[in-house]
């Protein structure tokens, strides 16, 4: 029984997205949410369609996963074209109406006092998922927090559609019990401008009060496991394989540079599809860049995979490489730049515009891009790897100024408030 830390009386949080699984941000950032909560005192459970969550813990609905095939089919149905068929709108209800009946039973099972909503009101790969959680919101009277990670005007691919309306009602939906949380000043201008939603600016953020272990016995073959040789650089690009990450602008880099190098590709290309993969495949061929894809053997857990090789969590990985690129158009925030930064690792970044506007006047030390590789981006990557001791400094410097904006501190402080605003309760005396 967990109790709050405000009113001391016992509160549970049901956490909602399309998945909590695996190792995309959406998944890394609710974990650290969840502890936050707990911290405060709330017992947290999870709605999804995939979970890797404790058992007792969750409520597994197979539509809310957007890699369900009647979602995928819906999805496909309506992004990229004009108008859809009646049938679309009908299918779009009925499964809405499935995925609701599931959130009453979700609530009622827990008793939950609190919705923190991950993504699915804001990134529309799931349509009926977000049409039931706003449908429920204006049904019943539970305060929800929603927590933004990227909005549909973002991409590309959202802005050609045949559910404007659905968009306009659910992506956000503008509604009294719910608080907004998005984790840049750019989205939060944007959502204001859009919708008139007000929104708290609540960062990602890594636990630098406890600096990384140091690299564990069992990740002592992680250079051998993966094919790097001992005098070959090992350069780290920890994203997935789609196209606003600009892997051709690491490629362009490792082979300017002229040294024995292997680029280390962490994700598989999820679900923008495989033809930037192959792009990025034939474009290493070219430039003569030994490009590695080791989604296979990167997971959230160690284990084996089913022909005998080791996988590794991230973390196993950051502490082997010698530099980490992150040369993306756009994020919504940036979490593998923190993480290069948690683990000290100098940073190739191009100033995608969140990094230029929130991160950058923190007044990090990178060695930076403005759209493409410049001969002084080379010659500054040759310097930091050749030096050590500039190596020590500016990755010294990084932690620090991180640990002061990008702390769990920050976020306990942010969602406390937030659960204040939504809940109604405050602090005791």
């Amino acid at each position: 029984m967990a109790y709050c830390s405000y009113c001391g009386q016992s509160h549970n949080a049901g956490f909602i997205s399309t998945r909590f699984t695996g190792t995309d941000g959406v998944s890394l950032e609710t974990v650290k949410w969840a502890e936050a909560c707990e911290d405060k005192g709330f017992g947290c459970y999870y709605f999804a369609g995939q979970l890797d969550r404790p058992a007792d813990r969750i409520y597994v609905c197979p539509e809310a996963d957007f890699r369900h095939p009647e979602i995928a089919e819906i999805h496909e149905s309506v992004f990229g074209v004009y108008e859809r068929g009646r049938f679309v709108t009908e299918k779009i209800q009925s499964i809405k109406n499935r995925i609701k009946d599931g959130l009453y039973d979700f609530v009622s099972r827990f008793q939950l006092d609190l919705l923190v909503v991950e993504n699915a009101l804001a990134i529309p790969l799931n349509i009926p998922l977000g049409l039931a959680i706003t449908e429920l919101l204006c049904e019943i009277p539970i305060p929800a927090i929603a927590h933004h990670h990227d909005f549909y005007w973002e991409r590309q691919r959202f802005l050609t559609n045949a559910v404007y309306d659905y968009l306009k009602m659910a992506f956000p939906p503008h509604l009294p019990r719910i608080e907004h949380a998005v984790i840049s000043s750019a989205a939060a201008d944007q959502l204001s401008l859009r919708t008139g939603i007000s929104s708290r600016i609540v960062p990602n953020v890594m636990n630098f009060a406890e600096p990384p272990p140091p690299p564990s016995a069992y990740a002592a073959d992680v250079r051998g496991a993966l094919g790097i040789g001992g005098d070959e650089l090992f350069v780290l690009q920890p994203t997935r394989v789609v196209k606003r990450k600009g892997i051709e602008h690491a490629i362009e880099l490792v082979h300017r540079l002229g040294m024995p190098a292997k680029l280390v590709i962490s994700h598989a290309s999820g679900d923008e599809g495989y033809q930037y993969e192959q792009r990025i495949r034939e474009y290493s061929r070219m430039m003569g860049v030994d490009t590695i894809f080791v989604s296979d053997v990167i997971h959230d857990q160690r284990g084996w995979t089913a022909d005998g090789r080791k996988i590794y969590p991230l973390y196993d990985i950051y502490p082997h490489a010698d530099l980490v690129t992150y040369p993306s158009t756009y994020e919504g925030f940036g979490n593998a730049f923190l993480e290069a930064v948690y683990f000290k690792k100098p940073i190739v970044v191009n100033a995608y515009s969140i990094y230029a506007v929130d991160i950058r006047p923190k007044g990090f030390s990178v060695i930076e891009l403005d759209g493409f590789v410049t001969e002084q981006a080379v010659h500054d990557t040759r310097r930091i790897l050749d030096d050590p001791d500039l190596r020590e400094r500016v990755v010294n410097h990084n932690y620090e100024v991180a640990a002061g904006y990008y702390s769990y501190d920050k976020l306990h402080r942010e969602l406390g408030s937030m659960i204040a605003r939504a809940t109604g309760c405050r602090r005791r005396a």
